[in-house]
């Protein structure tokens, strides 16, 4: 199975982002692959049938959906047709956190971070499908962000991180209001997968109970007391279980040393990184490498 890296592509080293345009048919198919970074896709124009995992669904012009990190995924271009997309391809963590801080965004990113989350099919039926205003709006922010990367005037950084945060923000406001008419889970399960999904973006740096209650505006003690009731497990227990099946996949993946993979994984000790990984799965991180393969 190919992966894909951001390395492959022509974004600058110091800068995590890059988007191109593709045009695809039945001689120039993306075969199933993975990739390491986070892929926003918009459908610019055409049709064809998207692989994903075990389940395939059709696409079409103004669709917009996301694959995270280490999904598997690909299209399938019938006879006569083609497909053109825009990808945006940036690393999970790409928003940063002092913007979500200071612009109290925790509540207005569901498009980025509990959508892509959603169990089986249930994600493709609520992925977007945009129209008229919307999708030049979107198509006019991704014009933008192509044209910035391009050209690389300076500042073109800032200008290229609060642009994606617009589009979040954008396509959170479509999802929410199109979910609205057909049914939204409670509000403390939204709060809990709003959490989990600021963890897989973020596993990678420091968190801490005080820093998410800050976010999301509740207390560490509710904050904890809602995880238990919806996911039978305490915050900083999520926390970890994340942290342990990103290490796997490392492991398994990659000759990454042990110590650079508990500095991936978000640990800052490669001690307690082992410590932690052995209690968890049973067996030290070498030890796991070598079972696995």
């Amino acid at each position: 199975m190919l992966i894909k890296s951001l390395n492959q592509y022509k974004h600058p080293r110091n800068f995590p982002f890059w988007i191109q345009r593709n045009r695809h048919d039945e001689r120039d198919m993306p075969h199933l692959h993975i990739h390491e970074f986070v892929e926003l896709i918009y459908v610019a124009s055409g049709r064809a049938t998207h692989l994903f995992q075990d389940i395939s669904y059709e696409i079409g012009e103004g669709d917009v959906f996301i694959i995270n990190p280490g999904e598997k995924h690909g299209y399938m271009v019938g006879a006569g047709q083609n497909i053109q997309v825009i990808n945006c391809l940036f690393e999970p963590g790409f928003i940063p956190v002092y913007l979500l801080r200071e612009l109290s965004l925790s509540d207005r990113l569901d498009f980025f971070y509990v959508q892509p989350f959603l169990n089986g099919d249930a994600r493709f039926y609520h992925k977007l499908k945009l129209r008229g205003e919307t999708a030049d709006k979107t198509k006019g922010i991704l014009e933008e962000l192509h044209q910035e990367m391009q050209q690389q005037k300076p500042g073109y950084q800032a200008l290229v991180q609060l642009r994606m945060t617009e589009l979040f923000i954008l396509l959170s406001r479509y999802y929410n209001e199109r979910n609205t008419n057909i049914g939204m889970p409670s509000s403390s399960e939204l709060l809990v997968r709003r959490v989990c999904g600021y963890v897989e973006r973020h596993y990678d740096q420091k968190i801490t109970l005080p820093l998410l209650s800050e976010l999301f505006y509740i207390g560490v003690r509710q904050l904890n007391r809602q995880f238990n009731r919806h996911l039978g497990t305490s915050v900083i227990g999520y926390v970890q279980r994340i942290r342990m099946e990103r290490a796997k996949r490392l492991l398994v993946e990659t000759d990454e040393k042990i110590n650079q993979i508990a500095e991936l994984v978000g640990y800052e000790d490669a001690a307690s990184f082992s410590r932690t990984f052995t209690r968890e799965v049973g067996c030290p991180p070498g030890k796991y490498r070598e079972q696995s393969r």
